[in-house]
Formats: structure tokens, C-alpha cells, sequence
């Protein structure tokens, strides 16, 4: 049967500019790092995707190594544009990366022309298209210059190949370097893409002010902290093999006194406001204009729709803002 998309798909979905750009990204983004590779159900992230662009998520985000294994995600992705979505390309905005190691040899990662430019074409070639909208320098590379790494992201945009660049796991000083060497070269970078939730704030310590200064957008990944947010975990224990397990905010296989106390915490500020502690972490990243959107990961086109409602409710308020903070404050 022949897909056919929502003709209300962009009625209930908010859109937010990355930075200073003309670009508006939704306020929640599909990421597929799992769920989407070989080894997945083909049919079930199918639904997943066609769901989340039916709900007017129009930005899905890959990387080169997405599977597993690596590059299937991408392969994936691909199968499902051409099938279904082909008809919708210019509405759709297709992120990939490169970066982490993806084959052998001392070009398959980090942040060389030849990794950057290769790993790219081979992307292009995986879904199937001519050019992706965002193509993100997915780590600082220790020993290339930083001049040959954005020199090459430059380079793609003239070529054509993508229409603007990111940078991904940056710190503030990395960042600056990247962004003042692409200013230099004409070809501003759109957007930061960063690990930020209640239990990660490292990037308020001046990364998210230095974004903002620059007109560059950030858009969020790990909203839910590996999953200990999701409210899964509130007594404290979890099935190895599970993605809180493998989390590398733990250590064993039950969560420490302090953490478990504050994860019931936020869960008693979620449930006093109608909510699921998954909707108050969504929500309390979309609290500041700077979040460009929220990365999220569905393993199912029902959690992606859970995921979802975090845009129905009424922004937090002060009152509850304040209590997650004294939450979130404590040792």
C-alpha cells in the first residue's frame, strides 16, 4: 500500500530558527543511532518514521556508523525515502555525520579532508541522494588541524553536497576555533549538536550563551539522560542490556541512593503537574529559546507518539522550574 502523508502534519507540530539561518527545525527531531540498522524490524521503524513525519517531524538525523551495523541506518533510511517519501524530499531535512571510527585503516574516522569527504560520498550513496541538508563534523579530531576539518565541511556546502554545517560534541573552546575558522571561509556553522538534559547540564557553562552570541543553533541529544529519565528506573533497578544499563552515569546494576532520590523527585514535580517525568525532561530542555529542537530515539512508533505529547502540555512554570532546580542542585 502506498504511503500518503497527513494532510495535518504541520498543525500541531512547533518549529523553532536554528540560530540566526533561515532554517526552522522542528521542536522535537527523529534521531535513528538504534532501532533502524540490519539487525532491526524493517517494518517497524518504517511505521516509526512515516508516524513521526505524519506528526510533522520533517528532520531525521544519521550518522555514517548508525546501525548496527555500521552505515545500515543510513541504508535504511534511504529504502524508506525512496518507497515512501521520495515525493516529500523538499520538505524533509536529512542530517548525517562523520567522525567516529567507521572502517579500518588510518582514514576511517576523525577529521581529515580524505575521512570527511569519503565518508560523506559513501553516505550520500547509502540513502540514495544527491545531498544531505546538514552534514555535521561528528568530533574534534586531537590531531588534525581545525582549519583542514572546516575547510572540508566548506568545501562539501560548494559542492553542493550539503546545504549547511554543524559541528557535534564540541566543547566551547573547540567550538570557537571551528566557528571562527568557517566564518573566515564564508560558510557559517548552522548548528552545535550536544548531549544536554536534567542530569547533564555541561553545556550552560557558557557553550549555550556562546551559541547563542554566534547565531548558532543547538539542538539537543540524550534529552533523557540514556534513558533514566524515561521513569522506568523509579525503584531502582533495571535488566542488563538495557540502555540505563549500559548508561555511563552508572556503575552497577542498581542506581545510587543519591540519583534514585532525585529521579523520584523530579517524577513527584512531573506527576503534581500532570505529567510523565519522559514529558518533563522534553519539556524542561524546550524551556530555552537556545534548544533548537529535541533529539529524540524511538524503538516504536507508539514511544515515538508518548514522546510526542511533551508539545501538548503547557510550558512549565516558574514555580515548577524552581523546584526542578533545587532538585536538581542537590548533591
Amino acid at each position: 500500500m502506498s504511503y500518503k502523508a497527513s494532510e495535518n502534519r504541520y498543525e500541531e507540530m512547533k518549529y523553532r530558527r536554528c540560530g540566526r539561518s533561515g532554517l526552522k527545525l522542528p521542536e522535537i527531531s527523529l534521531g535513528l543511532w538504534h532501532n533502524f540498522g540490519q539487525t532491526d524490524d524493517f517494518e517497524k521503524g518504517r511505521k516509526t518514521i512515516l508516524t513521526a513525519f505524519d506528526a510533522g517531524i520533517c528532520h531525521f538525523d544519521l550518522a555514517n556508523n548508525y546501525g548496527p551495523p555500521p552505515g545500515s541506518a543510513e541504508a535504511t533510511f534511504g529504502k524508506i525515502l525512496k518507497k515512501d517519501l521520495a515525493s516529500y524530499r523538499d520538505e524533509i531535512i536529512v542530517s548525517t555525520k562523520a567522525g567516529y571510527d567507521m572502517w579500518q585503516g588510518p582514514y576511517g574516522e576523525w577529521g581529515s579532508r580524505k575521512h570527511l569527504i569519503a565518508s560523506l560520498n559513501a553516505s550520500l550513496k547509502r540513502m540514495k541522494l544527491d545531498y544531505v541538508d546538514i552534514f555535521y563534523s561528528h568530533c574534534p579530531d586531537p590531531d588534525t588541524p581545525i582549519e583542514e576539518t572546516m575547510g572540508a565541511l566548506a568545501d562539501i556546502v560548494r559542492q553542493g553536497k550539503a546545504l549547511y554545517i554543524g559541528i557535534s560534541n564540541y566543547d566551547i573552546e573547540q567550538s570557537a576555533k571551528a566557528i571562527s575558522v568557517l566564518n573566515t571561509l564564508g560558510v557559517p556553522c548552522l548548528i552545535h549538536q550536544a548531549s544536554y538534559s536534567m542530569l547533564n547540564r555541561r553545556i550552560e557553562d557558557g557553550l549555550l550563551d556562546f551559541l547563542e552570541k554566534e547565531g548558532t543553533g543547538c539542538i539537543c541529544f540524550s534529552p533523557l539522560a540514556q534513558g533514566l529519565l524515561s521513569g522506568r528506573y523509579l525503584d531502582g533497578s533495571f535488566p542488563v542490556g538495557s540502555r540505563a544499563f549500559r548508561s555511563v552515569f552508572l556503575k552497577s546494576e542498581t542506581l545510587a541512593p543519591a540519583l534514585l532520590k532525585k529521579l523520584n523527585d523530579l517524577n513527584d514535580v512531573a506527576q503534581e503537574g500532570g505529567r510523565s517525568l519522559f514529558v518533563l525532561a522534553i519539556q524542561w530542555i524546550l524551556r530555552d529559546n537556545r534548544s533548537t529542537s529535541v533529539l529524540i530515539g524511538a524503538t516504536s512508533s507508539e514511544q515515538l507518539q508518548e514522546n510526542l505529547t511533551a508539545l501538548s502540555y503547557p510550558p512549565l512554570s516558574t514555580e515548577e522550574l524552581e523546584k526542578i532546580e533545587e532538585i536538581l542542585i542537590m548533591s
